[in-house]
């Protein structure tokens, strides 16, 4: 499941909640998560690196406020509109010395001079003007408007247009290559009629030159009245006002384009969007009008895709043709899972085709000479990054990262120029994702980082010296903040608290704002020098008296291996005083590719962190886990789920349950489980597929058959439904129904635009026609795929906590 978040995710203080927390329910954790506090977010540093912004809300009044602070004055102060209708966007491009900075806003524009802190205003259109970058000697801004790129010219305001992209009903088809046909050759099975036609326009032509040939011999005026003629021509030629060509792309549409540095190649995408894509539409029925009314929503797993082909424009040779792809490595390769199609991996090999893939980006060096593009075949298996040579049109490979699951991990999308012969990139290669960079001119690779750790973020330095970067390298569940050379070397850590740090460079790289949490502490606001061992010091305090009048737990990190003899990372809680029948929760978190056992506080699950808190006051022992295919553990436990959700997954929870059995004296008769999206899924998968493991199970907003599921998610783990039809019988829920012994509560918003309700319409129907009674379904007509009032979080969470303590207590 992709994340889809709620908002109201946030930890923090006021004078409203001054109670005392005392003996923890439902109704009290699932209020507005006001009544913790309000945590920062949106950090942000002023260009010029002077202030700190932030969003915040001490007092937990209606909305947040936007707040500052300096590096030598780190006491909050609320910010005016009058400052605030002054600022840049946050997003931008500098010049090579990063005085200026080039940005769009509103959709004109600007031009920020840092040293003077004055911005000019480049254009002010009823058009919108974006995607704005420096020439490369840095005198034009480039940008695009509409579909076309321009060059502006910062000192005398002189316009070019770049090009002109022109759509058109049916547009012919570029050559591939600068010298390739163009359009279409007709056939040679023409008819006779059409053939003698042919002759007969040919015969006449020939008459016509032959009377023309005889006119100018005979008569002098025409003589002297062709010589004016092509004295007329030569001269008008003189004069003549180069128009710019006309590029016709169709009803296409355009994408991507760049323009090389020295302004001769442009490069572009041409996409194709498929219309014929059905797509759902989700009913709404708590309306202002009193009708029901629909929500235009997605397509399904398998549907029809956009397809792209990358073109090139020469300006100098006022050509356009094709990126050639054919050569591509491996482009012709079958993915491995037909193996088990015998018939369909025979006929894909007798028709030997190459695979669909899509240039996503194109990148120049800095001095022009040098081109890389990142390649991505569409059926997830390869990503390829390869040198263009764009005055032929060629691409010749510099990585292949090659996977029979998928290719991904965190820094996948990551390409750059570290200087005019080498590009940085992250790979999965090593079995974790980690930096490399590479020498175009002869494929020589280097890797910077390295070991049992990912990744996480990267970023650049503005001297192109240095690559900062998050990453797990003490634990999987610590995130620090890094720095090492771009020529490689030990990685030195800058940030020191124990936990999660989540950091934003000031633009002068001289601080790092610190977004800071604990397992049981939500995020806080720190500053720091960017100097290794430097101390942080704390900006803001947000928690309510309410939230810390309560001991919230630090639950144990443990790590258990599972029956394939991998170490699972899980969250523990123990009771202090556990109930007689000696009961257990699971708790799985969503997402699937998520990590949640960790020592921060989790974002994305900080409702059920206290419910898991308020089960374990109430006797039970809680289990958490970072189960196969969770985020934070390298290549092979994030593709471990491959084409069988609910296998390596279900399994690492029915081992973390044996573990509960045999350690913590837990009753195997008295188990549940529980958790929303992937979590939900997981809990259907349980309770279906190990039915003497789970007596309860709440699914909330849960997949129930794959193949009604998006299609970006789903394909990349199970293929797609007609081509891999076994991986998602083995993956769907709705297959294994008739296993359901124990008690299941289905939970589920009426207008999930994620994973729509229809799902748990149709497996309700699947359990009806099995003649089970055992479940039950709980559905909310106002809310989406993340829950958002608080009256539709209590209710869920109340009906939860009475299925486990109606079924796995007091038996």
């Amino acid at each position: 499941m992709k994340r889809l978040l709620t908002a109201l995710l946030i930890p923090i203080c006021s004078a409203s909640y001054a109670q005392k927390l005392e003996t923890l329910t439902v109704e009290k954790i699932m209020r507005d998560p006001k009544w913790m506090g309000v945590a920062p977010s949106n950090i942000h540093w002023s260009d010029d690196s002077k202030k700190l912004y932030f969003n915040w809300n001490p007092n937990s009044t209606d909305r947040d406020e936007l707040f500052a602070v300096t590096p030598a004055s780190t006491k909050p102060t609320k910010i005016g509109i009058d400052e605030q209708r002054t600022f840049t966007t946050e997003n931008g491009e500098w010049n090579k010395i990063h005085t200026q900075k080039l940005y769009e806003k509103n959709g004109d524009l600007f031009l920020l001079d840092i040293k003077t802190g004055k911005t000019r205003q480049l254009t002010a259109t009823t058009e919108r003007e974006g995607n704005p970058s420096f020439s490369a000697d840095q005198s034009k801004v480039i940008f695009s408007r509409a579909d076309n790129l321009y060059s502006l010219n910062i000192n005398n305001g002189e316009l070019v247009q770049i090009t002109n992209f022109v759509h058109s009903a049916a547009a012919p088809a570029a050559p591939a290559g600068p010298t390739g046909g163009g359009g279409r050759r007709s056939g040679l099975g023409g008819s006779g009629g059409a053939a003698r036609a042919a002759q007969t326009q040919a015969a006449g032509s020939e008459q016509e030159r032959w009377l023309k040939a005889e006119q100018l011999e005979v008569f002098d005026i025409i003589k002297v009245r062709e010589k004016d003629r092509k004295l007329d021509s030569i001269q008008a030629k003189q004069f003549e006002v180069r128009k710019l060509k006309e590029i016709a792309v169709g009803d296409e549409f355009v994408s991507g384009t760049t323009l090389s540095p020295d302004g001769r190649f442009v490069t572009y995408n041409l996409v194709k969007i498929a219309t014929d894509a059905k797509r759902t539409n989700v009913p709404n029925y708590v309306t202002a009008s009193g009708f029901t009314e629909d929500i235009p929503n997605r397509t399904k797993v398998g549907a029809p895709e956009n397809t792209s082909e990358s073109y090139i424009f020469d300006t100098q040779r006022d050509s356009v043709y094709r990126v050639s792809v054919a050569g591509i490595p491996g482009i012709k390769d079958i993915p491995a899972y037909f193996k088990d199609y015998p018939k369909e991996l025979e006929q894909r090999s007798k028709r030997n085709e190459d695979r669909q893939v899509n240039i996503i980006r194109t990148q120049w060096s800095e001095d022009g000479k040098y081109a890389v593009a990142m390649v991505i075949a569409q059926d997830n298996k390869d990503r390829w990054i390869m040198k263009l040579d764009a005055a032929t049109g060629k691409l010749s490979p510099l990585d292949r990262e090659h996977n029979d699951a998928w290719v991904g991990g965190p820094g996948f999308y990551e390409l750059g120029w570290v200087d005019n012969t080498h590009i940085y990139f992250e790979s999965e290669d090593p079995g974790y994702a980690h930096l490399f960079v590479e020498d175009v001119t002869n494929g020589s690779k280097k890797q910077i980082t390295s070991g049992k750790s990912e990744v996480q973020t990267l970023q650049l330095s503005a001297d192109k010296k240095t690559f900062y970067f998050t990453a797990n390298m003490e634990h999987p569940g610590i995130t620090h903040f890094y720095k090492v050379p771009v020529t490689g070397g030990e990685p030195v850590k800058l940030t020191t608290m124990k936990g999660t740090n989540t950091v934003t460079l000031s633009p002068d790289e001289q601080w790092l704002a610190i977004n800071y949490s604990y397992t049981n502490k939500p995020d806080e606001l720190y500053i720091q020098p960017n100097k290794p061992g430097a101390t942080a010091t704390q900006v803001t305090n947000s928690l309510t008296e309410e939230f810390k009048s309560y001991p919230w737990r630090d639950p144990q990190l443990i790590t258990f291996k599972n029956r394939y003899g991998s170490d699972v990372y899980a969250h523990l809680y123990l009771p202090a005083k556990p109930d007689p029948s000696k009961p257990a929760v699971v708790f799985v978190h969503g997402a699937g590719y998520l990590q949640n056992v960790m020592y921060g506080w989790s974002e994305h699950y900080f409702r059920e962190y206290m419910f898991n808190n308020m089960l374990t006051d109430n006797g039970y022992t809680v289990l958490q886990l970072d189960y196969s295919g969770s985020a934070g553990y390298g290549r092979d436990w994030r593709t471990a789920i491959y084409r069988h959700m609910g296998g390596k997954d279900l399994t690492d929870q029915v081992d973390g349950v044996k573990l509960l059995v045999d350690k913590y004296g837990v009753n195997p008769k008295h188990v549940g489980m529980y958790g929303g999206s992937y979590g939900g899924f997981m809990t259907l998968m349980a309770m279906f597929t190990e039915p003497d493991v789970f007596a309860a199970g709440g699914a909330i907003r849960s997949v129930t058959d794959w193949a009604h599921y998006n299609h970006g998610y789903t394909s990349e783990i199970l293929n797609e439904p007609f081509n891999d039809e076994n991986a998602y019988r083995a993956s769907s829920p709705i297959y294994f129904a008739d296993g359901l012994k124990g008690n299941l509560l289905m939970l589920h918003g009426m207008i999930d635009q994620n994973v729509n309700y229809q799902d748990i319409v149709r497996l309700s129907q699947k359990l009806i026609e099995l003649h089970k009674d055992n479940w039950s379904l709980a559905s909310y007509p106002v809310e989406d795929h993340g829950f958002v009032q608080p009256s539709s979080w209590t209710d869920e969470y109340k009906r939860i906590y009475k299925l486990f303590e109606t079924t796995l207590k007091g038996q």
